[in-house]
């Protein structure tokens, strides 16, 4: 009997102690910033991606539209202080059969697609809707705020939920491996709905400390809209700049 009420004390008073251990949101985010790559992936200036594509309709289970060559061309803002807004510089390029099927950019100031010049309010829900990822690279820096949530999962795969509160008050919401720590899920208030994104076949790219997800799938209201295999991403690539420039720039 005295041995056991030594135990149970023993785990009462280790138990503040263990509590204590538990990383809060800046640590999390720290892990992951560490994992992904360190200081080379958080200062990362630009990025080149390509791979392919499929797009879902509003019903439907088959995809509606496939790019068997799906093109990101990326220059970031190092003093980005908004997570769901377009920010630096981006491209996209959607090919079908060796012909351009679509494309979007934005120079840092306008937005384009094929069409012409996209009007500001339409822009601004665009990018709304599809940026929020890039903001973790900041998330440690003044005027960030990190909340760890209750821990979710994605599969058999324990996550740690941190709610990431930017300058400017956008909230984004990150799922990170507590194993690998990795970034597996991210979601936030969109106009077109809750979004969310999984990412999964994460590989080390070669000769870099760079952790690089292969699928990243985009759902909004809970429905699968699009899902991107990237089969070749290289951080640091040099990028003209003609390529942002919109048609006619």
């Amino acid at each position: 009997m005295r041995r056991l009420i030594l135990t149970l004390l023993a785990l009462f008073f280790a138990a503040p102690a263990h509590a204590a251990d538990t990383p809060d949101g800046p640590a999390i985010l720290a892990l992951a910033t560490r994992a992904h790559g360190g200081d080379s992936w958080a200062n990362v200036k630009s990025l080149y991606l390509e791979g392919w594509a499929e797009f879902w309709g509003e019903v439907g289970a088959a995809p509606k539209s496939k790019y068997d060559r799906y093109v990101m061309h990326r220059m970031f803002d190092a003093n980005r202080d908004a997570a769901h807004g377009a920010e630096g510089k981006i491209r996209i390029i959607g090919m079908r059969a060796g012909k351009q099927v679509f494309t979007v950019g934005f120079d840092g100031t306008t937005t384009w697609t094929d069409k012409g010049i996209t009007p500001r309010a339409e822009a601004d829900a665009f990018w709304a809707n599809n940026m929020g990822f890039g903001i973790i690279r900041h998330a440690l820096k003044p005027g960030f705020r990190a909340e760890r949530l209750a821990d979710g999962a994605l599969g058999p795969d324990k996550l740690w939920l941190v709610r990431l509160t930017d300058p400017r008050g956008g909230v984004t919401l990150f799922g990170i491996d507590q194993t690998s720590h990795a970034v597996r899920t991210m979601g936030f208030a969109s106009p077109r709905g809750w979004h969310e994104r999984h990412y999964s076949g994460y590989y080390r790219i070669r000769g870099t400390r760079w952790f690089q997800a292969r699928t990243v799938t985009l759902l909004y209201n809970g429905v699968k809209a699009n899902t991107i295999h990237w089969t070749r991403v290289v951080p640091g690539a040099t990028i003209d700049e003609a390529v942002f420039a919109p048609p006619g720039g």
